[in-house]
């Protein structure tokens, strides 16, 4: 299987609203026996045993960002275009990207979980699939698609994406601590099996436009962990250099595990009065990757390349209409990655969350409570941040709702959580980022949306 690997940035980029770390329903984090608050605080126990239904129990799909679909897809005259169609005015275009635009996305699949008193507090036991996609672009390379040679120079710089599959196999206790009563402490060990991890850092690439060329100055690493990996060259016959133009899992390996690691999961809470103040932190750990597949320019690297003449004549060869695909296919020819072949191990950090709440409890009606929640993601360039307010209420014994706004890196949502536990059954459902408009194939044009359900067994 071959595939162009900055073709397939630049498309996602263009028809996705996002595409980082595995994501939690911070609806829920207050909500009473909401079955997984635990994945966001360790020390939160439940109430009952718990078995969930294998890969419904808390399917968990998240996209995110601050480059929308509506910022790359325009109507024009009845049809959907690319915001490089010439009737879509450059200051138009231009306005709906920011200097630095984020992508995020990320699927968790529970594969097991299961929970249960013993040993003095709560257990829990699960099994999850994670896929994490990030990526970061910078307002130029929107620039250049959109005015062609309008600028002499672009500087298309820090130019990043990640994206890592890997499994967990989590083992968590909580309990509470008896010499100091209204505390509660918990704790997760993960096991970690990586199966992919994509690593790619495009530092640097100015372009100064000449009589009929480009003189491109470019720097960029390439770093692939993945079983069967290898680099797809190309031959460029003005520098003379074989260079990477995409990537081929055809290789010998089979796509399996290509890693293990660990990581941890601490919290803890205590109750003073009607409130409950909480702290946690998650991901704590890594997981080292073998058989490390590198390409770099192995720093600055400079040659002429005429890959981004573009003409404004709708019947040329270069014209606008052709211009993203050209842009998307010609990304490799600019970088000019040489292949440095297997370079050992990669040992990647988790992205590691920080979580800390505060939730009150109104004196006269018990069952209604307020909880403000903060949540820091940190992962480098990939890093988030967010406030979650929420009103949380169980009116009868079987049913407990929570509705909330939040404000952060991504800007402004709305959230509930819909949570019914009887005898026998657990069923909720909710969203953290509620969808507005959407497309025909109902993808959300804010390219903000996150969903929730599960579907468990307690007793």
């Amino acid at each position: 299987m071959k595939f162009n690997y900055l073709k397939i940035m630049a498309a996602m980029a263009a028809l996705l609203p996002a595409a980082a770390v595995a994501q939690n329903t911070y609806s829920g984090y207050f909500l009473d026996n909401y079955t997984y608050r635990y994945q966001m605080n360790p020390a939160f126990g439940n109430d009952k045993n718990f078995v969930a239904m294998p890969a419904l129990g808390d399917l968990n799909v998240r996209v995110s960002g601050t480059l929308h679909v509506n910022s790359v897809l325009y109507n024009v005259n009845g049809k959907t275009s690319l915001f490089t169609n010439p009737e879509v005015s450059v200051k138009e275009a231009m306005s709906k990207f920011k200097n630095n635009n984020r992508l995020d996305a990320n699927v968790k699949i529970p594969v097991l979980s299961g929970g249960f008193k013993a040993w003095g507090g709560y257990n829990t036991v699960s099994i999850n699939a994670n896929v994490d996609f990030g990526a970061s672009l910078p307002k130029s390379i929107f620039s250049l698609a959109k005015e062609g040679v309008a600028n002499r120079t672009y500087d298309i710089s820090d130019v990043r994406a990640h994206a890592m599959g890997y499994g967990e196999l989590a083992f968590g206790h909580s309990r509470d601590i008896k010499e100091v009563p209204g505390l509660r402490v918990g704790a997760t060990m993960k096991f970690l099996i990586g199966v992919a991890n994509i690593d790619a850092n495009f530092k640097r690439a100015k372009l100064t436009l000449g009589e009929n060329e480009w003189t491109a100055v470019t720097n960029a690493n390439l770093k692939g962990n993945l079983g069967g990996l290898q680099y797809e060259t190309k031959y460029d016959e003005n520098t003379g250099r074989e260079y990477v133009s995409g990537l081929n899992l055809d290789g010998d390996g089979n796509i399996g595990p290509n890693g293990f690691g660990i990581g941890f999961d601490l919290g803890a809470e205590y109750q003073w009065n009607d409130f409950r103040f909480s702290a946690a932190i998650l991901d704590l750990g890594f997981i080292n990757f073998s058989k490390t597949m590198v390409a770099s320019t192995e720093g600055n690297r400079e040659f002429n390349t005429d890959a981004y003449i573009f003409n404004v004549d709708d019947e040329a060869n270069n014209s606008f209409k052709e211009e993203w695909k050209r842009m998307r296919t010609g990304l490799s020819d600019l970088y000019q990655l040489s292949d440095l072949g297997e370079r050992g191990s990669n040992c990647k950090s988790l992205s590691t969350t920080l979580n800390f709440g505060v939730d009150y409890t109104l004196p006269y009606y018990r069952n209604l409570h307020f909880g403000l929640v903060n949540s820091t993601r940190i992962n480098g360039p990939y890093t988030w941040t967010q406030f979650r307010l929420s009103a949380n209420v169980a009116p009868v014994k079987i049913f407990s709702a929570d509705v909330n706004v939040a404000a952060g890196t991504f800007g402004c949502s709305f959230g509930w959580l819909l949570n019914l536990h009887t005898t026998g059954i657990n069923f909720f459902l909710g969203m953290d980022h509620t969808l507005g408009k959407v497309t025909k194939q109902f993808v959300p044009l804010s390219s903000n949306a996150q969903f929730n359900m599960g579907i468990n067994f307690p007793f």
